[in-house]
């Protein structure tokens, strides 16, 4: 999404900052300062506080929030419409959870198009709160644990998403580290498709969980990576 703000404020020749946790990558961060844009990078409790907050202290214009603002989330709507469109029978769609604004877009469309079908998020065991809400039924923390799937993850939830999820979420599914590793490397060598750690996870999530249906449709979101981490993964399986 920086990417997306990035180029738009250059389109327009307006000024563009990105809030960026400090562990976020070096790819991401070259392709916003490319399109014209600069970041500020802050301790990852100090970022999640910029998204509660809905905004973030001296800087002024508009704050496009990357997971609750409306507009953002009927704009991810549109992915499930052209899910439903290219494929009407869908049985099971699987979106990375970053906070909710990606898979609950998705699920408004599905559900109203395709009510049948099932949208789940989905989560690395390393920073799951989701998972662990939903099994409470109530928002809650956990433990965050920074990993090369830095597109997702967080230490709670935005209380803003938490009623969005309960209805519109067929549920959280979790997976590992190493089988979003495996899922990665299947992806670059069997589709050539290079993923993130967070776009690899949904489909880590369909291997994992085989009872979701004939037609499932797993949502790859995004490719930043960087070039030395994703050789490190593909080489784990030689």
């Amino acid at each position: 999404m920086a990417q997306g703000v990035a180029w738009n404020a250059r389109r327009l020749g307006i000024p563009c900052t990105v809030v960026v946790p400090d562990h976020a990558p070096r790819a991401k961060l070259d392709a916003v300062e490319r399109l014209g844009g600069r970041f500020i990078k802050l301790p990852v409790d100090r970022w999640w506080q910029v998204l509660v907050d809905h905004g973030y202290p001296g800087l002024e214009g508009l704050f496009v929030h990357p997971v609750a603002d409306p507009a953002v989330v009927a704009g991810n709507g549109t992915i499930g419409l052209e899910i439903v469109e290219e494929l009407p029978d869908v049985d099971a769609v699987l979106v990375p959870w970053g906070g909710g604004g990606l898979s609950c877009g998705i699920a408004a469309a599905v559900r109203a198009l395709r009510p049948a079908a099932r949208v789940f998020a989905c989560e690395v065991e390393t920073a799951a709160p989701l998972s662990a809400s939903l099994a409470a039924g109530r928002p809650v923390g956990v433990d965050f644990v920074p990993s090369f799937v830095d597109g997702i993850g967080a230490r709670g939830l935005l209380p803003e998403m938490w009623p969005m999820a309960q209805e519109l979420l067929a549920g959280s599914l979790v997976v590992s580290l190493a089988e979003t590793a495996a899922a990665l490397r299947r992806l670059a060598s069997r589709a050539r498709v290079v993923a993130e750690g967070a776009g690899a996870v949904p489909v880590a999530a369909a291997l994992a969980h085989g009872e979701l249906g004939r037609r499932v449709v797993c949502v790859v979101s995004g490719g930043n990576i960087d070039a030395d981490r994703l050789a490190a993964i593909l080489a784990e399986a030689t």
